[in-house]
């Protein structure tokens, strides 16, 4: 009887140990969670917090998140100084079309070294990842010459005799190369297509083949449209790299007005604009606020990324299951 007491005593023991040991584990895990969280999101809780604060917060050192004196001023000024929805409009109009050029681009790309053995094909998408791995600098200069007199297998000039036409400054090189799966990150795209369609069952295509159903028609009716993951995946992927990029904008249309270029040159626009947006002109010679300008600088940042994170609060979902079911995480 003593050692029945004993034992329950025992187990009894061993479960409250359990139960706070579990407790702590969950204490413990939850701090981690949330100060990942708070280090992540921190500089966009900063910079919507600088968005609604006035001039007059800036130097009271009581004020440290939440604004005292709350504003407009900062997002009309961000707004006026980026000439914001023209310009947002442009920016995803360019972006759209350049990434659905890359993800059916590098669809095709991806099915082909996936499903057709021909001589070469092991060296080829050598190639490609390869093209993952060397920087993007190294190929400034030979992309700019071959756009400075683009010439399309010399046609050009056999015709007029020139060396070729200049599309620098405007958006055909990114175009083109969209359109031919050399474009921003398209060799990792290329690589997640092919893993994916190499992961599917060749009964489909050989059942396609039998009802008499070509190459591409196979790809376009049968392999496609289960190719969802991983085109939800690169569209996502391609569209907010699209956006932020500065490489290719800056190098191939550094005159037209896009988002990311606007966004790298408004410290200073903002320290030029700011006085005339405040009533003086270019002649008084009124110098803005330093800090005046970061904030404002900080509010068209955020202005900047909206679009981005809209997209992410409504894609979030399809998102994460496209990533599982692409085959990127193993």
């Amino acid at each position: 009887m003593g050692k029945e007491i004993a034992e329950a005593r025992y187990y009894r023991k061993k479960r409250e140990q359990q139960k706070l040991f579990d407790l702590l584990y969950v204490i413990f895990r939850s701090l981690l969670i949330i100060g990942i969280s708070f280090i992540i999101i921190y500089p966009i809780i900063q910079k919507i917090a600088v968005a609604f604060k006035d001039k007059a917060d800036i130097y009271n050192p009581t004020i440290y998140m939440i604004p005292v004196n709350f504003t407009w001023e900062n997002l009309t000024m961000a707004m006026s100084i980026l000439d914001y929805f023209p310009m947002l409009g442009k920016t995803l109009v360019f972006v759209v079309v350049t990434t659905l050029f890359t993800a059916a681009s590098c669809a095709l790309a991806g099915y082909g070294f996936a499903r057709f053995n021909f001589p070469g094909n092991r060296i080829l998408f050598g190639v490609v990842i390869i093209t993952i791995l060397v920087p993007t600098t190294t190929l400034m200069l030979p992309y700019y010459l071959h756009f400075k007199n683009f010439d399309f297998l010399g046609i050009i000039g056999l015709f007029n005799g020139k060396s070729g036409v200049n599309l620098i400054n405007t958006y055909w090189p990114s175009i083109i190369t969209s359109a031919t799966a050399i474009g921003l990150k398209a060799g990792l795209f290329i690589y997640i297509f092919r893993q994916f369609f190499k992961g599917l069952p060749k009964e489909i295509e050989e059942a396609a083949f039998i009802d008499g159903a070509g190459g591409i028609q196979t790809f376009f009716r049968i392999m496609l449209p289960n190719a969802i993951p991983p085109m939800i995946t690169v569209v996502l992927f391609c569209f907010v790299w699209q956006y932020n990029d500065t490489f290719y904008t800056t190098l191939f249309m550094s005159g037209m007005e896009l988002m990311s270029l606007k966004v790298a040159t408004l410290p200073s626009q903002a320290d030029q604009f700011i006085p005339v947006l405040m009533g003086y002109s270019h002649s008084s010679g009124f110098k803005a606020d330093p800090n005046h300008v970061a904030m404002v600088v900080d509010t068209g940042i955020l202005l900047a990324i909206l679009p981005l994170l809209a997209l992410y609060l409504v894609v979030q979902r399809y998102f994460v299951e496209s990533i599982e079911r692409s085959g990127i995480v193993g």
